[in-house]
């Protein structure tokens, strides 16, 4: 009974960790969007290159976004 339990515990925290780190992702993905060059155009932006901050699409409504 003793075996079930920890097993048990193990596989919960197995899983809580697994869903952290699938969360953590996504944040990630939300937090920092990319477009690439095509779509930039695409989407009727024009693609700058930033001095020491890397290339980005500027949309038409004044947004950036990095280029990937």
């Amino acid at each position: 009974m003793r075996v079930r339990r920890l097993l048990g515990l193990a596989l919960a925290t197995a899983a809580l960790a697994g869903a952290g780190a699938v969360g953590a992702t996504a944040a990630q993905a939300a937090a920092y969007p990319t477009i690439t060059s095509a779509e930039c155009a695409d989407q009727g932006g024009t693609v700058q290159t930033v001095p020491y901050g890397g290339t980005v699409c500027v949309l038409p409504d004044g947004s950036r976004v990095t280029v990937t």
